[in-house]
């Protein structure tokens, strides 16, 4: 029998360490939408659950430590040298390959706020220390301030674009005076976990970015579009020297078989996948315009989410909302994300926001 408490010391950091805080879900038997993980509402395709039956009988070996298959086919996708692709357990696990890869202890690493909630966590745990750049009140990045934070501490920048939670991308004009601003020694990773939801006519190429900007890491993943969200696989697209850095800094074996051959299907079936973002971007549209009709003042959402600035009343409207039957994510002091997914699901939410709508 185990008798005393432990006293073996943590890191200092954790104390500080904001805790990632997962999006509600329901008890088991309750009847509730869950929009607050911006999780693809359409289940796998049959050609992915196939793969990933195909894989179970394996599970016994261990997987492919690089993702051979997935990589080369993410290249063959993207028109990019496999050796530049870089799989893990999700882009979140990417990111902190990345930094482990590039920063030293005490090091900058720039980034938006309000911005995606693991960053704090990501940049705590690889030593470095995080510079936030507020998010302008329409929610997009502000770029020059961000690039004024820059000093010659500064290894990192990070552009969550479309931006989590607020929903905006940057724009292509923005980004390129942005990266010309940024000295070459400073990785510049663009987080674009929703690229497959942006219809922004002056959103960016980011991979002619990647071509032209040897300093550019791209994250991606196949949790949103491609709703794998369950098995964890993403990628960092970067060159070829910094990709095995990255590559160096991986958990081995991290991505497993049945996730690496669910997403290589995944990308076979990408047409039919595709018709489905296209369904979840009607929707948003609507909840957009909706809102807006109520007298909102919400941010142009490139993304599979909306958000809602409610500020010190977000708790309360969170509140409401599962009351009626819905979980969306409130960001106390903030707002409130409200992911898109079924329409019976944002029917719920827009008639509460009817009740707390601007007067």
């Amino acid at each position: 029998m185990l008798t005393g408490v432990s006293r073996v010391p943590l890191r200092r950091a954790l104390a500080d360490l904001p805790a990632y805080v997962p999006g509600a879900r329901a008890a088991v038997g309750a009847a509730a939408y869950k929009l607050s993980s911006n999780e693809n509402p359409y289940p796998p395709l049959p050609s992915v659950v196939a793969a990933i039956a195909d894989a179970a009988v394996d599970v016994n070996r261990y997987p492919d430590m690089y993702a051979t298959e997935l990589t080369e086919a993410v290249a063959r996708r993207l028109g990019v040298a496999a050796e530049s692709v870089v799989a893990g357990t999700g882009s979140v696990a990417v990111l902190g390959h990345v930094l482990t890869a590039v920063c030293e202890a005490g090091d900058e690493v720039v980034m938006p706020w309000r911005s995606f909630e693991a960053y704090p966590i990501a940049v705590t745990l690889a030593h470095a220390q995080q510079v936030r750049v507020p998010v302008g009140a329409d929610g997009r990045l502000d770029l020059p301030a961000m690039a004024a934070a820059i000093t010659p501490r500064t290894r990192v920048v990070l552009v969550c674009t479309p931006n989590n939670p607020t929903g905006p991308a940057v724009r292509d004009e923005e980004l390129r005076t942005f990266l010309a601003a940024v000295p070459r020694d400073v990785v510049v990773v663009l987080d674009e976990a929703y690229v497959e939801f942006v219809r922004d006519a002056h959103a960016p190429d980011a991979l002619a970015l990647f071509a032209e900007h040897p300093n550019v890491v791209l994250l991606r993943t196949f949790s949103k579009a491609y709703g794998l969200a369950g098995l964890r696989v993403g990628y960092a697209v970067a060159r070829p020297r910094l990709a095995a850095g990255i590559r160096t800094a991986s958990t081995p074996f991290g991505v497993s078989h049945v996730a690496q051959l669910a997403a290589v299907a995944s990308l076979r079936a990408e047409r039919e996948l595709l018709v489905r973002v296209d369904a979840i971007v009607a929707e948003r549209t609507r909840v957009l315009a909706a809102l807006r009709a109520q007298g909102w003042d919400v941010p142009d959402s490139q993304a599979n989410f909306v958000w809602l600035p409610l500020g010190d009343r977000a708790t309360h409207f969170a509140e409401g909302c599962a009351r009626a039957g819905a979980f969306v994510r409130p960001f106390a002091g903030d707002g409130v994300r409200v992911s898109v997914g079924e329409p019976e699901a944002t029917d719920i939410v827009l008639e509460v926001a009817a009740d707390h709508a601007p007067r």
